[in-house]
């Protein structure tokens, strides 16, 4: 039929171009692949859920292996975020099922979702700041490459991140990772990158089984995606450490905050107002527009409290690189070294 035939090529596409950034970025599967599939109508939200944690079991197993093997992840670390994150993973999906009144379960996992992916776009945005900061060396020190484990706090990351993935398949690559930053602002993009993928294969497989044990899986979904996604992170695994991830990670937090509105307002939540099974549009539009411009702007005078130009350097790349910290200024530390 034509109509499935276009609905198959549709998840293939979405699922090669999520996949691509979850191996250059280790952020976005779910938080992007779930609205995607959600508004592209292949079913309702537990579908969606069930068949995007079941293919990020695959595809982000291929991209765990390649980093392992560049000697990326820290393995003590991804245990101690598996050991939190595990179980209330395979306890998310039962919760979210008891909370929801009976009949609208899709009403509440939507929404949901909506709130989980406003959430994973904050966190970004606190991260951000935290490098500003760290630039002009207010941050503390940033700590050794291979930090030494903090068990405690890591395992509440992964706890939390494991409630949210179990519930709604966001926060393994987004949450988790931007939370890891801040943990241990010493690890670099790429060591960052691979432990996170490690962690989060057992964690979104545990989510998976216990969505597929509740609300089945839809194949014809699942194909598609895997068909997608599983070339699209290896691709981007494997050029990970050559292309500049500052830009796409920007355009993620504004793709985050628009598609978390929209659903919001799907999902009918009241000071959106457009009802159930309704987006406006002209909302979604208004949201986006207002990021790109309000934002910069926001951002520029954030810079210049902090003594920095409002635009130029330190870019945001160099912010994040913990190589060239404490406190660039142009081009040069603020210790004066070059």
């Amino acid at each position: 039929m034509p109509e499935l035939s276009t609905t198959f090529m549709a998840i293939v596409v979405a699922g090669f171009l999520v996949g691509v950034v979850v191996g250059l970025t280790g952020m976005g599967g779910g938080a992007l692949m779930t609205p995607a599939l959600i508004f592209l109508g292949v079913g309702e939200a537990a579908t969606v859920v069930t068949a995007d944690l079941t293919a990020a079991a695959v595809y982000k197993t291929g991209g765990a292996i390649v980093h392992h093997r560049e000697g990326s992840p820290n393995l003590t670390l991804a245990k101690w975020l598996m050991i939190g994150s595990i179980p209330m993973a395979l306890l998310g999906p039962y919760l979210i099922a008891w909370v929801a009144p009976p009949g609208q379960l899709n009403h509440v996992l939507t929404m949901a979702i909506g709130f989980a992916l406003l959430f994973a776009a904050a966190t970004y945005a606190i991260r951000l700041y935290l490098g500003l900061r760290a630039s002009v060396g207010l941050g503390g020190p940033v700590g050794p490459e291979d930090p030494a484990v903090r068990p405690i706090p890591t395992l509440l990351v992964g706890a939390v991140g494991g409630l949210l993935v179990g519930i709604t398949s966001v926060g393994s690559g987004s949450v988790i990772m931007i939370a890891l930053l801040m943990l241990y602002p010493g690890l670099s993009a790429v060591r960052l990158v691979g432990t996170d993928l490690v962690q989060a294969v057992p964690l979104v497989l545990a989510a998976a089984i216990s969505n597929i044990a509740l609300h089945g899986l839809d194949w014809s979904v699942l194909i598609p995606l895997l068909i997608g996604s599983v070339p699209g992170t290896l691709l981007g695994s494997k050029i990970a450490p050559h292309v500049p991830q500052s830009i796409i990670r920007r355009g993620i937090v504004v793709v985050l905050t628009m598609s978390g509105v929209a659903l919001l307002d799907k999902s009918g939540w009241a000071p959106l107002g457009a009802g159930e099974d309704e987006t406006s549009p002209m909302l979604v539009a208004g949201v986006g527009i207002a990021m790109l411009v309000l934002v910069p702007v926001v951002w520029g005078f954030l810079r210049r409290f902090h003594g920095l130009p409002m635009f130029g350097k330190p870019t945001v790349a160099e912010m994040e690189d913990p190589a060239l910290r404490p406190g660039i200024i142009g081009m040069k530390r603020v210790d004066g070294s070059p």
